[in-house]
């Protein structure tokens, strides 16, 4: 289910990243407005998600992918501030395990979802596997896979496996919503000096993170190869400015919300059983308190 914006990834395999604004559109609000809007968000989001729980038929994925330093941590944690923490999950995929490489590349991913009545986020994901590896195909070697002499083939059928999975979970209650937080190479080097600069955030810097901007145009290209491939009606992706904060988190929490809101989320309602005993059970309470 797609929710109509500016940054959706069309489904037609005609995104180009060179096209894809990294900073707000003229005209859009300020920074102040910005951090406005994404308060009275986080109340909207608190409401809808108290009825998602509810409901307790469907769950929500979001999915965040981005290069280092884009805010993915704390676009999260700034859309998810209100949530209660019984209907949500954050799960945060680093490098696999030796237990993960023991299995095909998504089983990690299963043990991950989120339960009906939840909203579940990927902070990285699946999707580091058609992006880090086809940067970095020298890692394929741990995990043991017989890999084509065309490396291309590999790619194709991993698309084909992600979208298949992701149909799937859209075909059994699970909504998907996918977030790349665009970030501009200059904006990400800003980030990684205020980290060097700020001891609180010392610990956030890896020297890696800095190397792998030698393979800036790689990535990019595979994000837009990722992206084009596996943006579906179902499972979209939604390209976000990353270089202003403010406006990031703001519109990643109105698609948040607005996708909620497309899932005609309803309360259940009781049988009428159950509600003769609220009745008789609100007047045994009334005549305790005497009223």
């Amino acid at each position: 289910m797609k929710i109509d914006s500016p940054y959706l990834v069309p489904f037609d395999g005609s995104f180009d990243i060179a096209d894809a604004s990294m900073n707000p559109p003229e005209g859009a609000p300020d920074r102040k407005s910005c951090r406005k809007a994404l308060k009275k968000s986080i109340g909207d989001l608190r409401e809808l998600q108290e009825a998602l729980y509810a409901e307790d038929r469907r769950s929500l994925l979001l999915v965040f992918q981005a290069m280092d330093a884009a805010g993915k941590d704390g676009t999260i944690r700034a859309t998810t501030s209100g949530v209660n923490p019984a209907g949500f999950q954050v799960f945060s995929f680093k490098a696999p395990s030796k237990e993960e490489l023991d299995h095909d590349f998504l089983w990690r991913l299963n043990r991950a979802l989120p339960e009906r009545g939840r909203i579940g986020i990927f902070n990285r994901s699946h999707y580091e596997e058609v992006l880090v590896l086809r940067v970095h195909p020298e890692y394929l070697g741990s995990q043991r896979i017989d890999v084509p002499n065309d490396l291309g083939d590999l790619w194709t059928e991993r698309f084909a496996s992600i979208c298949d999975w992701e149909k799937h979970l859209a075909h059994n209650g699970t909504d998907i919503v996918k977030f790349f937080l665009h970030v501009s190479p200059d904006e990400q080097a800003r980030r990684f000096l205020r980290r060097l600069d700020t001891p609180a955030k010392n610990y956030k810097f890896s020297a890696n993170d800095v190397a792998q901007r030698d393979h800036w145009e790689s990535y990019m290209n595979a994000y837009q190869e990722t992206l084009n491939a596996t943006s579906r009606e179902h499972a979209p992706w939604y390209a976000i400015p990353a270089d202003d904060k403010p406006f990031m988190r703001m519109t990643v929490a109105d698609i948040i919300i607005r996708q909620l809101k497309a899932m005609n989320l309803k309360y259940p309602e009781l049988p009428q059983n159950e509600r003769d005993k609220m009745a008789t059970v609100r007047e045994k309470l009334q005549t305790e308190l005497g009223e």
